[in-house]
């Protein structure tokens, strides 16, 4: 009788408007209930049930209602939903296929209503991109998806590359044009002075196709050094806006994953068009440097030009480290190879001195390198450490780098220039108050200066503690790409512009275009624009997360088929989070994850600072940052691709 009275409804619905409602995000749990974060201090619970219709991440209001002395949350609107487009996987149960999404805190929201105009008959395991189209909170009380691509079949070996690349939008295969109408010959470019007698040669690692610099060396009578650095020319075949053109600029990069690399150009061009192979003639774009003994650059004398060259040996950094180091039974074919790579080592040495006094040097870290079968099987994990050879290289090419950095700011005043702008002010004073403890004492107009940052770095090398240097290193700032030049201060250098890998960077093709535009004399030259910079920033940053989480995938892969009970391991505390610690195994370079409850068992004296590295353990400092620690018990959990490790106090 009182189902359509007017007087209720209006009372019903006023007491309903009084009720208090909040705005937040959804955070879900493994045991499927949930919390409503309004903020960083405030979170409602939300049971089970009221769970269903939400998803992790969602932006919500939610009406409040006290149960028995506590606040539950009932979503009401969905501001904003989390899941949009997503990477899930298909499973069939009862006829049904459900696709789950991929992402870690939704593995618990299965969608079965979908859409699709992809013609497949699916099998378990498939892998899909879908797009949520109808949200619970929203339409008609449920969710629905359209399934808009199949990535791969569950027993593809290839499986996490390319779910991984499919996730952040990068290219799964290296490209393949049809350019033989740019290529089939090379213009006689009159400007090209031929080097093709001098003895360059060519230092990689033993399977590296894609070879991108040589070099020369000669000793003057008055004891110094000239060093050309000769650097493949794409862009002598690759002309601006053309179609190979636009695909390298897509793709920025030459993506180095894991086992797999994917190139920026085609093959044909990157590994034998464009490449410096051994007794084969190519255009190059060549910079010639003169070194005095004491490992200075006299840059008024520094010479950029466009030459060929014929690499009379292709070494590997291996041979020829054991060769310095008087390992092994390799040495050069000949005399002429020895005095080369002699030269280039008394190059490295007084360079890398050089760069010690007056600019900065980066410390040795531990490389790992996923050693995989043509199966697609991880073999093991290696670590690689950087020998001599290596070095000889990397200071070549960053005297290379520092000269094209000072060739295009003389003569153009523009290019693409790596930069690091070291502190902000704000965390400058951090750092001058933090290093008081240690008797370290700068001011902070000091440190905001290159050669104070110089001297900061030394001061720290000389100290010797990897935990002060984990906390500076929080307070820097992060390496920038700027059109015009500005300093590199964690290189300590006024300048500093990447040329030496064309083949692989398009930023290098750009700056190659550039000095190649002065050596030209063109005209009207422009600057490459913020967009572009844009576009650099994104395609590193996504390439830089692939590269992780594949590396996450394949550990989980790797320690799946192992024995983890009773094998303990020697890590390095390398982040202090909220809820435990985040470190690396030393055997081979694996993330794990100690929560709390495998740090100390009584969960009240244990306290976390993640903004200080640090954890205290009864009001004392027990663990920190760049701490080696012991740990065993492996557990792997596949949801969330995380490896879980205890401590052993």
């Amino acid at each position: 009788m009182f189902q359509n009275n007017s007087l209720l409804i209006q009372l019903k619905n006023k007491l309903h408007k009084k009720k208090p409602r909040v705005e937040g995000i959804v955070k879900s749990t493994s045991k499927g209930f949930g919390f409503l974060e309004v903020d960083s201090k405030k979170t409602y619970f939300i049971p089970s049930k009221n769970m269903k219709k939400v998803i992790h991440g969602d932006k919500i209001i939610a009406l409040i209602e006290k149960e028995n002395d506590k606040e539950i949350v009932y979503p009401e609107k969905l501001i904003e939903p989390f899941l949009k487009r997503f990477i899930g996987s298909i499973y069939k149960k009862n006829n049904c296929i459900y696709i789950q999404s991929n992402y870690p805190y939704v593995r618990n929201t299965t969608f079965y209503r979908y859409k699709t105009s992809v013609q497949r008959s699916w099998k378990n395991g498939d892998w899909v991109i879908a797009e949520l189209k109808k949200h619970s909170l929203r339409d008609n009380n449920y969710f629905s998806i359209k399934i808009i691509k199949f990535i791969s079949e569950k027993n593809n070996p290839l499986l996490p590359w390319y779910v991984i690349l499919t996730r952040h939008n990068l290219e799964k295969k290296s490209p393949i044009v049809n350019f033989l109408s740019l290529t089939s010959h090379i213009i006689e470019n009159n400007n090209r002075i031929d080097l093709t007698y001098l003895d360059f040669i060519t230092i990689d690692s033993y399977n590296t196709k894609d070879i991108d610099d040589a070099l020369f060396v000669e000793k003057t009578e008055n004891d110094k050094f000239i060093l050309t650095v000769a650097i493949a020319d794409p862009t002598e075949y690759i002309l601006e806006d053309t179609e190979i053109d636009n695909i390298a600029k897509k793709r920025m990069f030459t993506n180095y994953l894991p086992g797999l690399n994917i190139s920026m150009l085609p093959k044909e061009l990157s590994e034998n068009i464009c490449s410096l192979q051994p007794f084969l003639k190519r255009p190059v774009l060549a910079c010639r440097i003169i070194i005095d003994n004491s490992g200075h650059i006299i840059m008024k004398k520094t010479e950029f030009f466009l030459a060929w060259i014929k690499s009379k040996s292709k070494l590997s950094y291996e041979k020829v480290s054991d060769w310095l180091e008087k390992k092994g039974n390799w040495r050069p074919d000949n005399e002429k190879i020895e005095q080369q790579i002699l030269l280039l080592k008394k190059i490295y040495i007084i360079r890398n001195f050089w760069r010690k006094k007056n600019a900065l040097v980066f410390k040795d870290r531990l490389e790992y390198r996923f050693n995989i079968s043509k199966e697609w099987e991880i073999l093991n994990i290696s670590i690689e450490k950087r020998r001599i050879a290596h070095k000889i290289i990397e200071e070549s090419m960053i005297t290379a780098n520092i000269c094209a950095a000072n060739f295009l700011d003389k003569k153009l005043g523009f290019g693409l220039y790596n930069t690091h702008s070291g502190f902000n002010i704000f965390n400058a004073k951090n750092v001058i108050e933090f290093l008081k403890q240690y008797n370290i004492f700068y001011k902070v107009e000091e440190i905001m200066t290159l050669s104070g940052f110089c001297k900061l770095r030394r001061s720290l090398d000389e100290l010797c503690n990897e935990y002060v240097n984990y906390r500076i290193y929080r307070f820097q700032s992060f390496g920038e790409i700027s059109i015009f030049s500005k300093p590199h201060f964690s290189l300590g250098l006024t300048s500093y512009a990447t040329w030496t890998s064309p083949i692989r960077k398009y930023s290098d093709m750009i700056n190659h275009r550039l000095i190649k535009s002065v050596i030209n004399k063109k005209n009207n030259i422009m600057p490459p624009d913020n967009i572009l910079l844009s576009h650099i920033i994104d395609r590193k940053r996504k390439t830089r997360m692939a590269v992780r989480e594949i590396e996450e995938w394949l550990y989980i892969k790797f320690f799946y088929k192992q024995n983890l009970h009773n094998t303990y391991y020697q890590a390095d505390i390398i982040d202090i989070l909220k809820g435990g610690i985040r470190a690396r195994l030393l055997k081979n370079g694996a993330f794990i994850f100690i929560p709390a409850s495998y740090i100390h068992n009584v969960r009240n004296e244990l306290v976390f600072y993640p903004e200080l590295g640090v954890i205290y353990i009864k009001n004392k400092i027990h663990y920190k940052v760049s701490d080696n620690i012991i740990v065993h018990s492996l557990i792997i959990n596949n949801d969330t691709r995380t490896i879980i490790a205890s401590l052993v106090n």
